[in-house]
């Protein structure tokens, strides 16, 4: 009687791509403990020959601005130490619930004063003796939860639909007309009038469909703030051979504006240029740098229609995300003096 040996289930090159697999995860495993110890034991050191905690090194050796807030950032998240996750945890939940603005002044100072003071005695430092980082790690903590309270309002407003029957958004709707285009009073209400401040069709409640009423807010505060760049911009927009539409240009603009802030890239710009909590203003503001930067690069590329708008669209994006990668990054724009 014959005994045939098992046959293997998995066909040889899958068995050695399972070794393979093994083999890789337990390198990784290996060097991220190793990576972990030896971070640990250099921030000892460190800790034993300056006499400063990491925290500490963070905010004497950078000034204050993104470089700063950023590494504080990723400081306090990655702590162990339940005393600061705490920390965040509260801070986060007030910014998550829109509660962090200068609108709940007193309860967003009394979190941060105790959250610097947690701090402080978790880490053995004596405020007396080192004031600056007690003003740094006030300036971060209002710069980080401010920025995540901005998050949340600007994603609420995205949030909300644009409703016809609600009179304030027609009443803004039709104060954007009046902005952008005085002379020519709309004929009714429902109209190809709209085309010409760049909407798609009669009505531009279906435009806002992406953005909600954010959409609507952002053109409505360039128009009424930025005046004559907004209606210089719309003659552009206008051109018979290099035009573009103003108004959905302007929501693709609110739409990048959203993205940019949602993932962290406009945290350069509001680290380096605000040195406290972000409102809602704020956003508007690099709403309307983004308006004048993409019609600046518009005349310059000088498309032959305006079936190269995702082309210039994608080279704008582009552009501006090399910019927020520099620490230094501030979104600057000079506006004319009569709209300043």
């Amino acid at each position: 009687m014959s005994t045939n040996k098992p046959k293997s289930v998995l066909p040889s090159w899958m068995r050695f791509q399972l070794v393979e697999d093994i083999f890789n995860y337990a390198v990784h495993s290996v060097i991220s403990l190793f990576s972990y110890y030896f971070t640990l034991i250099l921030k000892i050191l460190l800790r034993k020959c300056t006499g400063l905690c990491e925290l500490q090194r963070i905010c004497y050796k950078t000034e204050k601005g993104a470089q700063r807030s950023l590494e504080v950032e990723k400081c306090i998240y990655s702590s162990r130490r339940k005393v600061i996750r705490r920390i965040c945890e509260k801070l986060d939940d007030l910014a998550k619930n829109g509660r962090f603005n200068s609108n709940n002044t007193c309860e967003v100072v009394r979190l941060v004063e105790h959250a610097v003071e947690a701090i402080c005695v978790e880490k053995d430092i004596k405020p007396s003796i080192h004031p600056e980082f007690v003003t740094a790690m006030r300036i971060c903590f209002l710069q980080i939860y401010g920025y995540k309270n901005l998050q949340h309002e600007i994603d609420s407003l995205r949030s909300i639909p644009f409703d016809s029957t609600n009179q304030e958004h027609e009443e803004k709707l039709l104060l954007l007309w009046k902005t952008l285009n005085p002379d020519y009073p709309l004929k009714s209400r429902v109209t190809k009038q709209w085309t010409e401040i760049g909407f798609q069709g009669e009505d531009p409640k279906t435009d806002f469909r992406g953005m909600g009423i954010l959409g609507l807010e952002n053109l409505l505060y360039f128009a009424t703030n930025f005046t004559k760049t907004a209606r210089c911009i719309l003659l552009h927009s206008n051109h018979p051979s290099h035009g573009f539409p103003f108004a959905i240009t302007g929501i693709n603009l609110t739409y990048i504006a959203f993205t940019l802030l949602n993932n962290n890239r406009l945290k350069t710009h509001f680290y380096n240029s605000h040195f406290g909590t972000t409102c809602l203003e704020d956003f508007h503001r690099v709403y309307c740098y983004l308006f004048y930067t993409f019609d600046k690069l518009w005349i310059e590329e000088k498309p032959k229609d305006v079936m190269e708008f995702s082309y210039i669209k994608e080279k704008f994006v582009c552009n501006l995300n090399t910019e927020l990668e520099k620490h230094d990054a501030i979104l600057r724009w000079n506006p004319p003096v009569e709209d300043i």
